[in-house]
């Protein structure tokens, strides 16, 4: 606890709630503000043509001169992805692992921004002071090296946010869990604790990571041909797996896409990736001098997503490999929440192509995020007064506080907010009151927040029933109409074969505007407006569908 006496302490989600992915939380200090994590999700499906999806931040720079910090968990894109364009609108210190930093930076330098010195690299025993709390880490066990809970003291017990986390007794040293640090915080009292939900609703432990290499080993072994495996491109153990079961079968491991690469060389260069020898990396260039049973390929996509370059593989469409009869994909990553259709599409793509498949339901996948039993045994280590369960859909939520109540804590000391809502701490109690500015921010290619509702609901009106475009030229000065009217159908029929439906649709529209001419009336929206009225309830009476109609009247 702090020797300062802190009057006023909140706690808000700015995403990360009734959510998987977009991790962003607010914890409020007197008028100190403490961000941890600034990630991305992938859009779901009625999210036409968007590229990723963000926190809006609108609130958070309104109080930027009070941000002293950004704390980052681990280095996956649902912790980082959106650093680089809250860095842009919020100049504020970033404290991470080494692994974290180095991610992190690369992903500014994509963005061409400059990492200058506001990024402060921070270890599991690293305690930062501010002026009103201490900032301390502790290990935790995930897909990623680096992994950190993060501790913030407060004169009425510390604060934790777990990050990203599971429980495996047989984790290799830099995936080992600091569990004695996370009983002596909880020995010392916790106010509140913030823990990951992404895996409330399996029962059990999750299982181990041995057991995953065990699989990828026996399949390696077993495979006649190349070996494919689709992963997410900052899922390093699963990585290393594949790395050691290739040198423990003879062969030589190419790595295919951007993102793996990037991260692969950053991993590589700081040790949190280690090669059994020197010969077994091959370029993708030198995988013809290899037999088709002495290569194993490392794949995965754009934002690091591996499906989508599956797809492209197994259309034969890909830049640098296809896939071909005989070859062994390993699919080691599961979609994110509105990919699982796509998914299946790629399996049975692959299928199609000749390849034999293995998906995570055949023990290749083991889940980076701890299972009911693992979520109580962090309850019970860390004791906590209040419980807020994050990083998941709310289902995911819901069940992570009904394993709350398991543990003892009671309905009244858990609380389950809505991304801006403030759960705030005060005289002893804890409620939900008020509520700031949240929700999302999308990203199309380089527009950032260019895409809202409505462009949304026109690009879901477009692939629904089409557009159909009626173009007319008018001459003003003789009052005619000097050509057209034209009309042009996308989506919504095929002309040649509906050229009775478009000889009425022209016809209604030629007599608008003769009828709007020998009136003497010019006022263009007036006449769009009586184009797009009219031809909507022709066509809806004749097909019951209701394309998207754009009137277009030029003049001579």
């Amino acid at each position: 606890m702090t020797k300062i006496k802190n009057d006023n302490i909140k706690i808000i989600p700015l995403g990360g709630v009734g959510e998987i992915g977009k991790n962003m939380y607010v914890i409020e200090i007197d008028t100190d503000i403490f961000i941890i994590d600034a990630g991305l999700k992938f859009p779901e499906n009625e999210m036409l043509g968007i590229d990723i999806v963000i926190p809006d931040t609108t609130w958070l720079e309104e109080q930027k001169d009070r941000i002293k910090g950004i704390f980052l968990t681990h280095g996956h894109e649902d912790a980082i992805g959106g650093l680089p364009y809250v860095l842009q609108k919020i100049n504020a210190p970033v404290y991470g692992t080494k692994l974290t930093i180095a991610l992190a930076k690369e992903k500014l330098k994509e963005f061409g921004l400059k990492t200058s010195n506001r990024f402060h690299t921070v270890k599991s025993n690293s305690r930062i002071k501010f002026e009103r709390t201490v900032i301390t880490f502790f290990h935790t066990t995930h897909s990623i090296p680096d992994s950190v809970g993060i501790c913030i003291q407060t004169s009425e017990g510390k604060i934790v946010h777990t990050g990203d986390f599971k429980f495996d007794q047989a984790a290799t040293e830099l995936y080992r869990a600091e569990i004695g640090k996370m009983a002596s915080i909880g020995d010392s009292g916790v106010l509140c604790l913030l823990s990951d939900s992404t895996e409330a609703e399996n029962p059990g432990f999750t299982t181990s990571e041995a057991v995953t290499e065990r699989e990828l080993s026996n399949t390696f072994h077993t495979a006649q041909g190349r070996i494919i495996v689709a992963c997410f491109a900052s899922n390093f153990i699963r990585i290393q797996q594949a790395l050691d079961a290739a040198h423990e079968n003879g062969r030589k491991v190419a790595v295919v896409g951007k993102s793996i690469e990037r991260s692969f060389e950053i991993a590589l260069k700081l040790n949190y990736l280690s090669l059994a020898s020197d010969e077994l990396m091959v370029p993708i260039s030198d995988i013809p001098k290899y037999k088709d049973n002495e290569i194993v390929i490392i794949s995965t996509g754009t934002m690091g997503e591996p499906f989508e370059a599956l797809q492209k593989m197994a259309r034969q469409n890909h830049k640098q490999i296809n896939i071909k009869k005989g070859d062994t994909v390993l699919i080691t990553a599961t979609p994110s929440p509105g990919l699982e259709t796509f998914m299946y599409k790629t399996i049975d793509l692959l299928y199609r192509a000749g390849a034999v498949v293995s998906t995570p339901y055949f023990k290749i996948h083991v889940s980076g995020h701890g299972s009911q039993e693992d979520l109580k045994l962090m309850l019970n280590l860390m004791k906590p007064k209040f419980f807020i369960p994050i990083q998941g859909e709310y289902r995911m939520l819901f069940e992570h506080a009904k394993l709350a109540e398991q543990t003892g804590l009671n309905k009244n000391q858990i609380f389950i907010p809505s991304n801006g809502e403030v759960v705030e701490y005060k005289d002893g109690k804890m409620s939900v009151g008020g509520k700031v500015s949240a929700g999302n921010v999308l990203i199309d290619g380089i527009g950032i927040g260019d895409v809202g509702n409505i462009v949304l609901r026109d690009r879901k009106l477009l692939s629904q029933d089409g557009i159909f475009t009626v173009v007319v030229t008018l001459d003003k000065k003789n009052k005619r109409i000097a050509s057209g009217p034209e009309i042009i159908s996308r989506g919504f029929v095929y002309v040649r074969e509906s050229e009775k439906l478009i000889d009425e649709s022209t016809n209604i529209v030629r007599s608008i505007v003769e009828q709007a001419i020998s009136e003497g009336s010019f006022d263009w929206s007036g006449i769009k407006q009586d184009i797009r009225d009219r031809l909507n309830q022709f066509l809806f009476d004749q097909t019951k569908r209701r394309p998207m109609i754009l009137p277009i009247i030029m003049e001579v």
